[in-house]
């Protein structure tokens, strides 16, 4: 535990700004993984439309700072490149 006000203070919001965060990821981990698992299993509309789905999620989180927008944007990419090469 730190000695110094302002650390304390810091490691304070930083334990709240990960409880608060933390469900966010875990969705968007979620969503991921049931576009992947769509993709490998049922039809490309299943996954289209879940797709969708997880991006929003995506967008939210780069909207609000979660997750950086160039990660959003890569990791929707590659749920679409995914989704694209289903037969």
């Amino acid at each position: 535990m730190p000695n110094i006000k302002s650390s304390i203070r810091s490691v304070k919001t930083d334990a709240e700004r990960r409880a608060k965060n933390a469900p966010i990821k875990a969705a968007l981990r979620n969503a991921s993984r049931k576009v992947v698992s769509l993709t490998e299993t049922a039809s490309k509309e299943d996954a289209q439309t879940t797709f969708v789905q997880a991006s929003s999620l995506l967008d939210k989180a780069a909207r609000k700072s979660i997750i950086h927008k160039n990660a959003a944007a890569r990791k929707k990419s590659r749920l679409a490149k995914r989704i694209n090469e289903m037969a």
